[in-house]
């Protein structure tokens, strides 16, 4: 007897003797069907996909809806602001006296019979102001006298030198009070290095000394870890203030930096 594997004549003979109750019978039983129906969907979607592009050019194109985006702006007239009146304002101050005052006729080349109007003569102008007509001053005013500009002391502004300079190029060095061994030997006796065995290296620190000496921008550049940075940190904040540095006879800010050894006991 010939066996088609197409068809489902073998799966008696697998299952000959078996339970054909259990699920994988029924579904190598129904695998053909499935495949059928999956090879037919599939081509269905397949073939919806290629052709949406071409069923899309044939619809036609929806009309965009004309948007009116003009805003329109309407002025509106505010009443007039009130003026707050300040109480205990002092009175306005009372206008000036009036002084003889004698019009000015400019100069004019011109024929004697067309002249109309004489200019001053120089005796007219003495202690008079010129003005573009003529006015007859009060003599019993009490005349103003303008207050003389005061000569007291001028006191000079001068602009406060913030650079950071370093102690390379500065005239004044800053130092340690009783000098810089002094300071080696404040880090070594306050310095607690890290119960490490084996440990050792240097830790890079930089600080600025500031112009009253107090020791700012402390940073560790580099250390060997196991809060070997943190420790130098803490040294220089409890450090006693220094002499601070000078350029051109001023006290000015200087960039300072410090190795620190470390040697763990073995």
């Amino acid at each position: 007897m010939k066996l088609d594997i197409i068809k489902n004549q073998w799966l008696d003979i697998v299952f000959e003797g078996r339970n054909k109750i259990y699920g994988a019978y029924e579904l190598r039983k129904a695998n053909g069907k499935t495949t059928v129906k999956a090879l037919i969907i599939g081509s269905l979607i397949f073939s919806a996909a290629v052709a949406a592009p071409l069923i899309a050019s044939f619809l036609p194109d929806s009309e965009e809806e004309v948007v009116n985006n003009d805003i329109k702006i309407a002025t509106v007239k505010l009443p007039p602001k009130k003026e707050e009146i300040k109480p205990n304002q002092p009175p306005p101050p009372p206008p000036p006296p009036k002084v003889d005052q004698v019009k000015f006729v400019k100069p004019v080349v011109a024929k004697a019979n067309e002249i109309t109007e004489d200019p001053p003569k120089i005796v007219d102008l003495k202690d008079k102001k010129v003005g573009n007509e003529t006015i007859k001053g009060d003599p019993d005013a009490v005349l103003t006298v303008d207050e003389p500009v005061g000569k007291g002391p001028v006191q000079e502004i001068i602009q406060e030198d913030n650079n950071v300079y370093n102690t390379a190029g500065i005239e004044v060095k800053p130092d340690f009070p009783g000098g810089i061994e002094k300071f080696y030997k404040f880090v070594g006796n306050n310095y607690k290095t890290p119960e490490e065995e084996g440990l050792k290296g240097k830790v890079y620190v930089t600080f600025v000394v500031e112009k009253d000496g107090s020791l700012t921008d402390i940073k560790v550049l580099r250390d060997i870890g196991y809060g070997t940075g943190a420790e130098a940190i803490r040294v220089l904040k409890k450090c006693p203030k220094w002499t601070p540095g000078e350029q051109n006879g001023k006290k000015v800010r200087v960039l300072y930096s410090l190795p620190i050894t470390i040697q763990s006991a073995e």
